[in-house]
């Protein structure tokens, strides 16, 4: 998640991301190299080797900081967080409460990291980035296989042994994280960022459609691939978290709320008082984000002080197991 790009190695600050319908595109992320257990990829998972570059706002990079919690990787992978707001010049390390400044590479601006990896470099310049402090590179900026690289090639580094990617299920959670990714977790930014209503309007009606049929089957299932909270969760889970925070207003993804839908905002609530997890969430950082670096959507860039959410509270899963 940035805004800005690199070209040729040189920052731009502009937002390209419409088609001429006036849909929302992500474009790909770059960096996909593999850390692996034994080695075999180049990169080795070796502890103190790696460091973690994230935004507590960006739902990708939430990701990845939620496994490093789970996991009990703290010690092994280090961590820099940027400042909330993005202004010409992308995301920026600061001293600014919440933040973390990048002592590995003494950067001001993330996409001086993305220059060391590529003095060349063309694309944009997101977070999360796992960076290699062994080859001074980028090794991945995909957030969804920095999760599994967390989750299973660290496992001999990890201080809780726990997975969320057994082997039985894995063919399962991959299709369940491909089948949530383009209505839901990407279904938001295609409501928030469409330039035309009709664009706007298929983000939205996919959105609900799909947020309608996960209520459904939460009802006869405690998580998404069935008894055991897996890496679907956690990537439905930083959607979840942000919806009624401010995709419901700033994205206008405002048919319902998430606590309209008993199954999801119970299991939404079981999800974040898994313990580790609330230390991940950080929801100043969430609205600032949002409310004040979007200034096409919020010119104003005013804060909304609500709405209050109470996810401590008790939840009631009421699951029909067959």
């Amino acid at each position: 998640m940035g805004l800005g790009l690199l070209v040729d190695g040189q920052w731009v600050s502009r937002r390209e991301q419409s088609d001429r319908e006036g849909n929302f595109v992500r474009p790909q992320t770059t960096f996909r190299n593999e850390i692996t257990a034994d080695g075999s990829s180049g990169f080795k998972a070796e502890s103190g080797r790696y460091h973690l570059y994230i935004s507590w706002a960006c739902p990708w990079a939430h990701r990845t900081a939620i496994m490093r919690k789970l996991k009990g990787l703290e010690s092994a992978i280090g961590l820099s967080v940027v400042d909330p707001e993005i202004d010409q010049n992308g995301w920026e390390f600061s001293e600014a409460v919440g933040c973390i400044p990048d002592m590995i590479n003494q950067a001001d601006y993330l996409w001086q990291i993305y220059l060391k990896a590529d003095a060349n470099y063309s694309g944009r310049v997101t977070v999360p980035v796992l960076w290699d402090k062994k080859t001074e590179t980028i090794v991945n900026n995909e957030s969804r296989e920095i999760i599994r690289m967390l989750d299973t090639e660290f496992e001999r580094l990890a201080q809780r042994q726990v997975t969320f990617y057994p082997e039985e299920l894995r063919d399962i959670i991959d299709g369940t994280i491909d089948t949530i990714y383009q209505p839901i977790n990407n279904g938001v930014y295609r409501a928030g960022f469409a330039t035309t209503q009709a664009a706007y309007e298929r983000g939205l009606m996919d959105l609900f459609d799909a947020l309608e049929h996960w209520d459904r089957v939460l009802e006869q299932q405690p998580y998404l691939c069935g008894d055991c909270i897996t890496q679907a969760d956690w990537c439905l889970f930083t959607t979840l978290i942000r919806f009624d925070l401010v995709y419901y207003t700033h994205f206008k993804c405002n048919l319902h709320h998430i606590s309209d839908y008993p199954n999801l905002w119970s299991y939404l609530k079981e999800l974040y008082q898994v313990p580790g997890v609330s230390e991940t969430c950080d929801f100043d950082h969430i609205k600032r984000h949002y409310y004040r670096s979007h200034t096409d959507i919020n010119p104003t860039q005013i804060v909304p002080k609500g709405p209050i959410l109470d996810f401590e509270a008790p939840y009631d899963r009421k699951v029909l197991m067959h």
